[in-house]
């Protein structure tokens, strides 16, 4: 890509493109082709087409979707499948039509299937069945994955598809009901010390940026205990949930309730390391390059007669916690004194999720920020 490269981020808006835009900007990079939601409705192909043919952008970054945490995924089915599957068929179908010089489209891991060996390799994608509550979404990004292959194959395209791990940073997700477990425990963690502290003005400063079910901090202390008590923030003495409006001299005691037993390991990625790797990918490698070193091809094979599979890249530190020492680490880092209990009525989900990035690091990157300072960071930024 040159300075003056067009660029189109689709989703700059999220907590992927967000990252992409600061980062490009950050290199020098400045036209850029940009759309809200609202003045781009990527599921629609008509508008997405009219799209293409007046911006005619260069280069591609696929980062919008629709996205959620384990309850979000598993109540909404069919808005997961529907919506991502009209997002990337219409941009990546334009981005060949009108003859976009290179994409790069942004899936996730969770495209592996449930009992995966770990690390997770490229090759391991559709060798088994998926984790069931986030199926649809997964099945998605498997097509992405598989029409960003076969256009590169039938077409001469260049698209590139990355599978970044778990992300997290500025820009993030906090909403309790639909976002995913690091944002969702800092929130929460953030508000039982509140809590704990008899802070309500910070308990409704947080309510009135980010409302709960369109409750905000204008309502009485005892809507905001019972709203925060139906997303597992509850306090003691039990008889604070029936003072009304009153103040309570005496520091609380809060328990913090997440899902699962708290086993299942997760691998954290800061989205502006993952949003480096995409830009260096952008700039540094093409799809050739993802399928150097394929069997049939070192064997004298033919691109158009060689079985090519799995060409997509893990993006991810290689590192893993589990999220009990996950919530332990937030805890400590917010200062918070309560208790942590685990609900283990609801789901685990996968029980190991750890990615081998080592096709990445092949191709030239590797992570930069470690988890605990990534923690500091977006909690401040959280608060700010």
């Amino acid at each position: 890509m040159n300075k003056d490269s067009k660029i189109y981020i689709a989703g700059h808006r999220g907590l992927v493109g967000s990252a992409i835009l600061k980062n490009l900007k950050a290199k020098g990079f400045e036209n850029f082709v940009l759309r809200t939601h609202a003045e781009l409705n990527l599921t629609n192909a008509a508008a997405v087409e009219q799209f293409f043919v007046e911006e005619k952008p260069e280069y591609v970054f696929l980062a919008a979707a629709k996205v959620g945490g384990i309850v979000a995924n598993n109540k909404y089915r069919g808005d997961f499948i529907y919506e991502n599957l009209m997002i990337q068929n219409n941009v990546i179908h334009q981005a060949y039509v009108h003859g976009v010089t290179k994409l790069l489209f942004l899936g996730s891991t969770c495209i592996y299937p449930k009992n995966a060996p770990q690390p997770m390799t490229e090759d391991a994608l559709m060798m088994d069945k998926l984790e069931y509550t986030n199926e649809p979404y997964a099945i998605a990004k498997i097509a992405g994955i598989k029409m960003c292959e076969n256009y590169n194959l039938q077409y001469g395209t260049n698209f590139i598809s990355v599978m970044p791990t778990n992300l997290y940073g500025p820009n993030d997700n906090f909403n309790l009901e639909t976002s995913h477990v690091l944002p969702a425990l800092v929130r929460k963690i953030h508000l039982g010390k509140a809590l704990e502290n008899n802070d309500w003005q910070s308990i409704k400063n947080d309510l009135n940026a980010r409302p709960i079910e369109g409750l905000n901090g204008e309502a009485s202390k005892e809507e905001i205990l019972k709203m925060l008590a139906k997303y597992g923030l509850n306090i003691q003495p039990a008889a604070a949930l029936a003072g009304g409006d009153s103040d309570y001299e005496e520091e609380l005691e809060v328990a913090v309730e997440i899902w699962g037993s708290g086993k299942p390991m997760r691998e954290f990625l800061w989205s502006e390391d993952m949003a480096d790797a995409c830009v260096f990918l952008m700039e540094n490698r093409d799809f050739k390059d993802t399928i150097e070193g394929h069997p049939e091809l070192d064997s004298g094979s033919q691109l158009d007669q060689a079985e090519i599979r799995n060409t997509h890249i893990n993006i991810g530190t290689g590192k893993e916690i589990s999220i009990a020492h996950l919530a332990e680490t937030i805890k400590e880092i917010i200062g918070f004194k309560g208790e942590l209990v685990f609900n283990t009525s609801k789901p685990d989900g996968t029980m190991r999720k750890l990615t081998d990035p080592s096709k990445l690091h092949g191709l030239g990157w590797k992570h930069k920020v470690e988890l605990e300072e990534g923690i500091t960071s977006i909690y401040n930024w959280y608060k700010s």
